[in-house]
């Protein structure tokens, strides 16, 4: 048998009630006061935050700058010596004392190279209905899933663009035995 858990009484909260038709007047005077007097501190958040943030914008645009500048180097660096860095292009990743480049593909994308019906047309020819939609256009999630048959059609191009990262690493020193 389950053992009930004990319930906790709540304390009653004590509330304000007026008693008299100048009481609710005061009441009404005070919590009008409470409104604005929020109103007004909402107001002023608003603005400190407002500083605040600017302030802060202020001081990071010069570091994302730096960032920039030495992201730029970085991958000029790297493109310029890949062949090397890479093992003739062997490897996608190089690693640094201090971290890694890496050449990394991005998601495939879909072009239409000729007319949208003469590749549907095509799609049909070759027994990939999978790549239509039923209101026809091409399902280029469809292609993109299926490369390999997409190679196949002339009226399309598959475009990867590849990007460039920079991974720096989290070090810490090594610690002393004592």
């Amino acid at each position: 048998m389950a053992t009930k858990k004990p319930r906790l009484k709540q304390a009653a909260t004590a509330v304000f009630v007026p008693q008299t038709r100048e009481q609710c007047n005061d009441a009404i005077r005070q919590l009008g006061a409470l409104q604005r007097n929020l109103a007004r501190l909402s107001a002023d958040l608003g603005d400190a935050q407002a500083a605040v943030k600017e302030e802060f914008e202020t001081r990071a645009e010069p570091l994302r700058n730096r960032a920039q500048e030495l992201f730029n180097g970085l991958q000029m660096y790297s493109e310029g010596h890949r062949a090397a860095l890479t093992d003739n292009y062997k490897v996608k990743t190089v690693v640094f004392t201090t971290g890694e480049v890496c050449w990394r593909l991005d998601t495939p994308s879909v072009r239409l190279l000729e007319d949208e019906a003469r590749v549907i047309a095509e799609c049909e020819v070759f027994g990939l209905d999978h790549f239509v939609r039923r209101t026809p256009t091409l399902d280029k999630n469809a292609i993109k899933a299926d490369l390999e048959n997409a190679l196949r059609l002339e009226g399309l191009r598959i475009v990867q663009n590849e990007k460039f990262e920079v991974k720096p690493f989290d070090m810490e020193l090594a610690e002393v035995a004592a």
